[in-house]
């Protein structure tokens, strides 16, 4: 793997961030209409129609064991939308995505090697730690503990998105994981939302789901066919920062001076990151 195949796929994983900040900005908009469960129910089911309308995956593209792993992804993606989303309803977005960082962060301690592993990781929760000032205590807990519940979610999705990626050919394992994840949240919240739902409301849902989830999930299994999973984790600190502009420009919450150090912090993780991170390209199986 080269070098310029590693920056190609930072280029991926930052693109894929920019896309989640800006959907979840503009999915915040639409709580006061159908609250924070109807929001992550309407991205996930119009995503899991796209995705298989789209790609439509033959069944010969998977094992018998893919085919789990991608169902398995697919509960895990449910749960990151859905905590996620119930923990921006209550903390800021900037420090909700700050704390969902630390599910990549223990990937990538706990999968890099060599004098980065712990050094890129450690810059990246200094920012975090500035971005959150958490000794201020006047965040909501309930709400820290969603996006908490978030970052355990988000660290065994990136490990499970690798191996969807390695094993299955194309867009296939996103074409299988998404309808399992909106089924999942049907099951979930479907009941309390779906009476919440008005036409225009469903349409305006199409537009949010291409931004949130369906091309930045696709870019980010693009990129860890690229990256090691260390890479990609700490790569991810740089979300917070895009967070906190995001937050700034769209739903004016204004970071503190704190913050401003924050974020330089983490986009020198992410460089320092993303210059290290190659790996050796997969060649996933097309069964039959």
């Amino acid at each position: 793997m080269t070098s310029d195949q590693a920056r190609t796929g930072a280029v991926m994983a930052v693109g894929a961030m920019a896309c989640v900040q800006l959907g979840l900005a503009l999915a915040v908009t639409l709580i006061d209409d159908i609250g924070v469960e109807g929001v992550a129910w309407l991205r996930l089911m119009w995503a899991g129609v796209l995705l298989l309308i789209l790609v439509r995956p033959r069944w010969t593209a998977f094992t018998g064991r893919s085919f789990l792993t991608c169902v398995v992804l697919g509960i895990v993606t449910a749960g990151i939308t859905l905590l996620f989303m119930a923990a921006v309803d209550r903390i800021p977005l900037g420090t909700a995505s700050a704390l969902e960082f630390l599910g990549p962060l223990s990937v990538a301690i706990a999968r890099g090697h060599g004098r980065g592993r712990l050094l890129w990781p450690g810059l990246a929760a200094v920012g975090v730690v500035l971005l959150t000032e958490p000794w201020s205590g006047a965040v909501d807990q309930i709400g820290v503990a969603y996006a908490l519940g978030s970052a355990v979610c988000w660290g065994g999705y990136i490990l499970l998105t690798q191996k969807v990626g390695d094993q299955v050919a194309g867009m296939a394992g996103l074409a299988v994981s998404m309808p399992v994840a909106a089924l999942f949240a049907t099951a979930v919240v479907g009941p309390a939302v779906i009476p919440r739902m008005s036409p225009e409301i469903l349409l305006l849902g199409l537009g949010l789901a291409v931004l949130l989830p369906v091309v930045p999930f696709a870019l980010e299994l693009l990129a860890l066919r690229r990256l090691t999973t260390a890479a990609f984790g700490t790569l991810m600190s740089l979300e917070p920062a895009l967070a906190m502009l995001v937050g700034l420009l769209i739903l004016h919450q204004v970071p503190g001076p704190l913050g401003v150090f924050g974020i330089a912090f983490v986009v020198a993780a992410g460089v320092g990151a993303a210059r290290t991170g190659a790996r050796t390209a997969p060649v996933p199986l097309d069964v039959g």
